[in-house]
């Protein structure tokens, strides 16, 4: 490229196009940022919190990484403009803008922690332990490298987390829950109120004729965004997972009778003991009562004379004794007989075998099918990592979904009709691989759109290829007229209930009893205690009514709407009783540790504002909008 520029350099008109190319770039640098580069002395900022500057690399960095995050966690690519969307760009913004500030904070007041203390609190998180429960390097790695830190990178990242700790705890961690507060809490959260009820079914309502042409196409224009046809995509799936890809019928008899002899405890019910044993202060005295059995004495009588109580261990499988050696003695005996002295690690003992139940393992050739299947979809697994690659290669060659899933002798789903809720143009549900993932993907693509493959729960793969769109749109009258003539009778119901509802509590506030105007509406009258307004589980009454409850006076009746959408149900509230606050109890403590962690929270939050209004803050929108790639 250089060679050609020089070459056309030599004439004048080479000269000239090559003066005004370099004029265009001159000014596009200026209209994209490159004065703000030199203005800021060859560093593009998102940010300043005081004298720290936040630079585009470290917020592209922070981005990249939370993006990441948050895939994994939803088992999808989560896209940047979908991030944008729920902001999860002024998330991580105000992350590191808070960081800054607290970070300004630990530097003046001196702050500091040591390499040792550093090394042990690393050591002791609990996200690096491996499965001895201690701390593993190699997990700590994995850790690092997924976070998209060096092992430097990361001590150095997580001291700053530790002083800013450090510094969050001295001012919010001793945070106190005044006591009015927590007794305003509690009388809120514990008041308990008791009603005389009756519900209004659609019975009440009385026949309702069909309704007319008029007020069928009145109530459709009123609802006709209700019933919309929505939007539909065809789409072409190919699933690679374990399911989908095992072959049972390739698995050896041999194989799988390998399988089960090596886990032959899986496939049945192992020996179960109910055990008891007795605890001596030495192994002395334990061998002493030992031979006292042996001469003819019971465990009851050593029990009795020492003054012992034998304590029952309960039914237990050989696994269950966290000592192996009591373990092993106990398994040894006879049902009623009582063992030698038993060094175990928490003293010495003696055991008796009150009863045994037999182990019962399930014949090989009852369980050959389930077994084959399990070591199918275990060697699926370790193909399926080929597969994909395989499968990525040829997509990166543009070639069609359909035309690899041929080759590669994978099932190819077409789909001709699927909705956001996963349903078909007749309302049937749409069998799909990882359901949730793969509607969320599909409505978030195009046709012809080049689409990341979702990772499954199984540890397999869904590619997918959006071939058709159809549009929401709205349905003529005709075409739903059985559907809106059924919702209109509900709406009518509702209606006519609704006004039966509002009538019987004027006449209840007006002296009725609430029995004998449940009575006038030919219904039974109830009545409900204990009310809370966490109540969410009531056989009778809807959530609306609970919430009515605590909205009503003592002494007075409301309407509040059923349990159905037709359903109304009238109320009256007779009592309501706080339970006295008890500080020591259960109950008033986690709600004492949720004020003190709220409280903390906003004096954080009002502590950081402070700060970041002393140091001075800037944004630059425009450096920001680039670090996102949004032009």
């Amino acid at each position: 490229m250089m060679d050609g520029i020089r070459k056309a350099g030599q004439s004048w008109l080479g000269k000239l196009v090559i003066g005004v190319l370099f004029s265009v770039l001159i000014v596009s640098f200026a209209v994209w940022g490159i004065g703000d580069i030199i203005r800021q002395g060859g560093k593009q900022l998102v940010a300043e919190v005081g004298s720290t500057e936040i630079t585009t690399v470290q917020f592209r960095d922070a981005w990249q990484q939370e993006l990441q995050q948050v895939s994994r966690r939803i088992r999808r690519t989560l896209t940047s403009e979908e991030a944008r969307a729920f902001g999860l760009d002024k998330v991580v913004l105000d992350r590191m803008m808070t960081d800054a500030a607290l970070n300004a904070e630990v530097k003046k007041y001196g702050l500091g922690i040591s390499d040792e203390t550093i090394a042990r609190a690393i050591q002791a998180d609990a996200n690096f332990r491996g499965a001895n429960g201690q701390f593993d390097r190699n997990a700590f790695q994995e850790a690092v490298r997924n976070a998209g830190y060096t092992e430097q990178g990361f001590v150095a990242a997580q001291r700053g987390a530790y002083l800013r700790q450090q510094l969050t705890e001295s001012l919010a961690g001793a945070a106190t829950a005044p006591l009015a507060m927590r007794e305003a809490l509690h009388r809120y959260r514990a008041e308990q109120r008791a009603i005389d009820f009756f519900v209004l079914e659609a019975a009440q309502a009385g026949d309702i004729p069909a309704p007319s042409e008029d007020e069928l196409k009145k109530f459709y224009e009123a609802n006709k965004t209700a019933f919309r046809a929505p939007d539909f995509r065809a789409v072409n799936i190919v699933a690679l997972t374990p399911d989908s890809i095992a072959k049972p019928n390739e698995v050896w008899d041999a194989d799988a009778k390998a399988y089960y002899d090596r886990n032959i405890a899986r496939f049945g019910q192992p020996e179960r003991r109910q055990l008891e044993q007795l605890p001596f202060a030495s192994l002395a005295d334990a061998e002493a009562a030992a031979a006292a059995i042996k001469g003819g004495k019971s465990l009851d009588d050593i029990a009795t004379e020492k003054n012992l109580k034998p304590i029952d261990l309960g039914n237990v499988t050989k696994p269950d004794l966290i000592d192996p050696i009591v373990a092993e003695a106990a398994f040894a005996l006879k049902e009623g007989e009582t063992s030698g002295a038993v060094n175990s690690r928490f003293g010495p003992i003696l055991l008796r075998v009150k009863a045994i139940t037999a182990g019962v393992v399930r014949p090989f050739e009852e369980v050959a099918g389930a077994i084959k299947v399990e070591l199918a979809r275990t060697k699926a697994r370790d193909a399926i990592q080929d597969l994909h690659d395989k499968i990525e290669d040829q997509r990166a060659s543009a070639k069609p979904l359909a035309e690899i899933a041929r080759e590669i002798t994978l099932t190819l789903e077409s789909v001709a009709a699927v909705d956001r809720q996963g349903r078909d143009a007749s309302g049937a549900v749409v069998p799909l691989p990882d359901r949730e993932a793969l509607l969320k993907a599909i409505f978030a693509s195009e046709i012809g759109a080049d689409n990341e493959p979702i990772a499954t729960r199984d540890g397999g793969w869904v590619w997918y290829d959006v071939t058709g769109i159809t549009p929401a749109r709205d349905r003529t009258l005709d075409e739903i007229r059985p559907m809106l003539t059924e919702a209109w009778k509900i709406d009518e119901t509702a209606q006519r209930l609704a006004k039966k509802a509002a009538d019987a509590a004027k006449a209840i506030n007006a002296g009725k009893s609430v029995a004998d105007v449940a009575r006038e509406n030919g219904v039974e009258a109830r009545n409900a205690i204990g009310l809370t307004r966490g109540t969410q589980d009531s056989p009778d009454l809807s959530q609306a009514a609970v919430t009515q409850a605590f909205g009503t006076k003592i002494g007075e009746a409301a309407p509040a709407l059923g349990k159905t959408q037709a359903s109304r149900i009238v109320l009256k509230v007779t009592s309501a009783i706080v339970p006295n606050y008890d500080p020591n109890s259960d109950e008033a403590k986690q709600l004492e540790s949720q004020i003190k962690s709220a409280l903390s929270e906003d004096m954080l939050v009002g502590y950081v504002a402070n700060v970041q209004k002393s140091l001075g803050t800037k944004i630059f929108d425009n450096n920001l909008r680039l670090a996102l790639g949004n032009n």
